[in-house]
């Protein structure tokens, strides 16, 4: 229950302070932990980030008082917090499909976008298999795409796919040179405008350092390939893992339903919150028959 109540103090706090810049680290206080954590909660519950929530409450008040009011547009694009009627111009239109001026005109549509209320369900009963594992340091090597939007759900989803699908012939190269099957995706960086998202396999040392060898390669386009490091530093993760995946693009509702569990149930039961560290998914994805996913979240003990 700590973690709904310190939620729910969190959501009255920014609703409290709309008209005012927001720290992210006064946001999270009021949960009771620190802003990584609470920023990685928030997007993987409510699917969008803490930003997002903030603009669109915005946005969605400063319409009603547009529609309702004789303020100046001006005046309500610096009340909530637009340095310039040029930038709150184009996030209204963003949001609402029109344009400030013409939020009073006589049956213009605007959106609403309702305040954060959590309604607490008895859940629990279930099982779920994982293991607490402290992973050695890691070098893996890949290719980075940056995507927008919060890592969990369809606009990963949709990102993901594409990435897959259109990049086969790097994922092939990779495959042969590290003689590994399973394909370790990272997700890391992660802000307001998005994160990073990596490809890699579990290359050893030796082919690392002659992956650019055109006399052991036989190759002169691995330079072309776009592929780096990343150093994943030891860390104490939770692994849970998910059978009989149906597709080559894994079902990412059961997926982001595990997380939203992992989070609420699992993790306060057992004492445990995020660390600020890579996530990671590992794709077993051959033979077919026992395909699976592994979900790898770094965990550290609370204070």
């Amino acid at each position: 229950m700590e973690w709904i109540i310190g939620l729910q103090k969190a959501i009255d706090y920014i609703e409290d302070n709309l008209m005012e810049k927001i720290d992210y680290e006064m946001i999270a206080a009021q949960s009771f932990s620190s802003s990584y954590h609470f920023q990685r909660v928030f997007s993987i519950l409510c699917g969008f980030t803490i930003g997002e929530y903030i603009r669109n409450r915005r946005l969605s008040l400063a319409g009603t008082e547009l529609a309702t009011s004789d303020a100046k547009v001006i005046d309500v694009a610096l009340k909530y917090g637009y340095e310039s009627p040029d930038s709150f111009a184009k996030a209204f239109q963003k949001f609402h499909g029109i344009l400030p001026s013409q939020a009073r005109n006589n049956g213009s549509m605007l959106k609403s976008y309702s305040r954060l209320v959590l309604k607490f369900s008895l859940e629990g009963g279930c099982t779920m298999n994982y293991r607490i594992e402290k992973k050695p340091e890691m070098i893996l090597t890949g290719y980075k795409a940056h995507f927008t939007g919060v890592p969990y759900g369809k606009d990963r989803e949709r990102q993901e796919e594409q990435l897959f699908v259109t990049t086969r012939g790097k994922q092939w190269f990779l495959r042969g040179a590290s003689r590994n099957i399973d394909a370790h995706c990272v997700i890391t960086n992660i802000t307001d405008e998005g994160y990073d998202y990596y490809y890699c396999h579990l290359l050893d040392g030796w082919e690392r350092d002659n992956l650019y060898n055109k006399d052991v390669t036989g190759v002169d386009f691995v330079e072309d390939l776009g592929l780096e490091n990343i150093v994943i530093p030891e860390t104490t993760y939770v692994v849970f893992e998910t059978n009989d995946v149906k597709s080559p693009i894994c079902d990412y509702f059961d997926l982001l339903n595990l997380r939203i569990q992992i989070l609420t149930e699992w993790m306060p039961e057992m004492g445990f919150q995020l660390k600020n560290a890579p996530e990671l998914a590992v794709y077993h994805w051959l033979p077919k028959a026992e395909r699976n996913v592994q979900i790898w979240m770094p965990i550290e003990k609370v204070k």
